[in-house]
C-alpha cells in the first residue's frame, strides 16, 4: 500500500467512525413527546417514566399541588425542604408537593442520590428518605462512589428501621426504570422552563397553578409569604 492510498483509507475509516458516533449520540437522545402531557398536573406512571409515578409529599388528592423541581445535592434545596414540609402540614390536606428531579450538571453525586431516593420510593419510603438525604447532605456531598453507596444504604436501613429489602434497594438504584424516571423528569423540567423562557438552570424551582415562583432574590420569609399567597389564590378557584 502506498502512502497516498493509506491516507485515503484512513480518512474513510475516520469518517465512518465519526458517522457511527453521531448516530449513537442521536439514538441516545430523548424522543419523548412531552406535548402529549399536561405537565401542570400529576402525571401517571408510564413506560416513558419507567412505570414510576410522581413523588408526592402530602395528600395526593389535595386540591392544590405545588410542583417542585429539585436536586438532592443542591445546597439551596436542603434548607428549603423543612419549610416546604411545614407548608404541607400547615394546609392540612389542602396542599401537596409534587417533587420532580432535575440534577444540575456539576453535582457529581446528584444522580446517585436521586437513584437512591427513587429506590427507596419503590418500597414506600421516599418522603422519609428525601428528608434524610437533605439533612445529611454535607456528609455525602463530596463522597466517592464507594463511600456514597455505603452512606445511602445506611440511610435506607435507618428510614426503614431495618425492615426494608436492602438487596432490592441496590437493584432498583441501578435499574433501567429508575434511569428512565430521572431522564423523564429532566425532560419535563426542560420543557416547562423553555415554555417560560427561562434560560438559567437552577433549583429548587416552584410552580403553583402554572405560575413560576422565583425565590432566588427573596428572603425565606418573603418566599414563604409569596408561596402562601399563591396557594390561597389557587384554593379560592
Amino acid at each position: 500500500m502506498d502512502k497516498k492510498t493509506g491516507i485515503i483509507i484512513g480518512v474513510l475509516v475516520a469518517s465512518f467512525v465519526a458517522l457511527i458516533g453521531v448516530s449513537v449520540y442521536q439514538s441516545g437522545r430523548s424522543t419523548i413527546d412531552y406535548d402529549q402531557y399536561d405537565l401542570g398536573t400529576v402525571l401517571e406512571a408510564s413506560e416513558e417514566s419507567g412505570e414510576i409515578g410522581e413523588l408526592i409529599m402530602g395528600d395526593p388528592d389535595a386540591p392544590v399541588k405545588v410542583f417542585e423541581y429539585g436536586d438532592y445535592q443542591c445546597t439551596a434545596c436542603a434548607p428549603t425542604n423543612p419549610y416546604i414540609k411545614q407548608i404541607v402540614e400547615e394546609y392540612n390536606g389542602k396542599v401537596a408537593v409534587v417533587f420532580r428531579t432535575y440534577i444540575l450538571s456539576y453535582h457529581n453525586n446528584g444522580t446517585a442520590a436521586a437513584s437512591a431516593a427513587l429506590a427507596a420510593a419503590q418500597q414506600g419510603y421516599w418522603s422519609e428518605y428525601k428528608d434524610l438525604l437533605f439533612t445529611n447532605q454535607n456528609d455525602w456531598y463530596y463522597s466517592d462512589a464507594a463511600k456514597r453507596q455505603e452512606q445511602f444504604e445506611q440511610y435506607f436501613e435507618q428510614v426503614t428501621k431495618g425492615k426494608g429489602d436492602l438487596e432490592k434497594f441496590r437493584e432498583d438504584m441501578n435499574s433501567e426504570a429508575v434511569k428512565k424516571k430521572i431522564e423523564f423528569d429532566r425532560g419535563v423540567y426542560e420543557k416547562v422552563t423553555a415554555a417560560d423562557g427561562e434560560d438559567d438552570q437552577w433549583t429548587p424551582m416552584f410552580y403553583v397553578d402554572g405560575e413560576l415562583i422565583d425565590q432566588r432574590e427573596l428572603s425565606t420569609d418573603d418566599f414563604l409569604s409569596l408561596l402562601r399567597n399563591k396557594i390561597d389564590k389557587a384554593l379560592k378557584k
